[in-house]
């Protein structure tokens, strides 16, 4: 998959309904469930075992770059929009980009103590304010920056949501360092909040997506 690279302010990569979006290359990705038995607790693993996790099918993504900023754009259908954790059955809806810090790093366990990932994050409950944490397996993510930037409207039953962030890390250890021309990789998580997703309950994008990202 190509980052488009395109000369636009934040405040329009940032609209999902800018028309610059529908001129990126598009992406439909495949999602799974995380397995049950991935789970980090005894109790999340036997409450899920017989129910299934995972309830988006699947994601379009586009992605956008600009000298400083690299930017995705996620849709999907999801019939209900859930914002906020209700009576504890519903959470927030939410979805994250992971990047690889490590190339040995895997996509399913979100990592491993010596090979970790970095994922950028919304949540419906959010507003604008994102965040990327660094994570090292199952139940083991620390939020590490608060540098993400989100934006989101659902509209007839789907969800348009994007997620950006500077493309050089600004010396925050444990995340991405970025530039325009550089080849990595992603992946994609989704959280549907109605169907009790959260934490390692979520559909991804079972293998690593390489992504290039053009340059001027």
């Amino acid at each position: 998959m190509k980052a488009n690279y395109i000369q636009l302010p934040l405040e329009r990569l940032l609209d999902p309904g800018d028309g610059a979006w529908p001129q990126a290359d598009a992406t439909r990705l495949p999602l799974q469930g995380t397995p049950a038995a991935m789970q980090p607790t005894a109790a999340v693993r036997s409450h899920w075992q017989d129910k299934p996790i995972g309830a988006v099918s699947s994601v379009e993504v586009r992605a956008l770059c600009t000298d400083e900023i690299l930017a995705f754009h996620l849709r999907w259908s999801d019939p209900v929009a859930t914002y906020d954790h209700g009576d504890n059955r519903h959470f927030p809806d939410a979805a994250a980009i992971a990047l690889p810090l490590d190339e040995h790093a895997p996509l399913m366990t979100m990592g491993t103590p010596e090979a970790p990932l970095t994922a950028w994050y919304w949540r419906a409950d959010s507003k604008e304010q994102g965040f990327q944490v660094l994570a090292r397996g199952p139940g083991n993510t620390h939020i590490i920056d608060r540098g993400v930037k989100t934006s989101a409207v659902w509209t007839d039953g789907r969800w348009q949501v994007v997620i950006a962030r500077q493309l050089r890390n600004g010396g925050i250890a444990d995340t991405i360092d970025l530039a325009p021309g550089q080849e990595t990789r992603f992946g994609v998580a989704i959280w549907e909040g109605s169907h009790s997703e959260r934490g390692g309950l979520k559909a991804f994008s079972g293998d690593w997506q390489s992504l290039q990202l053009a340059s001027a």
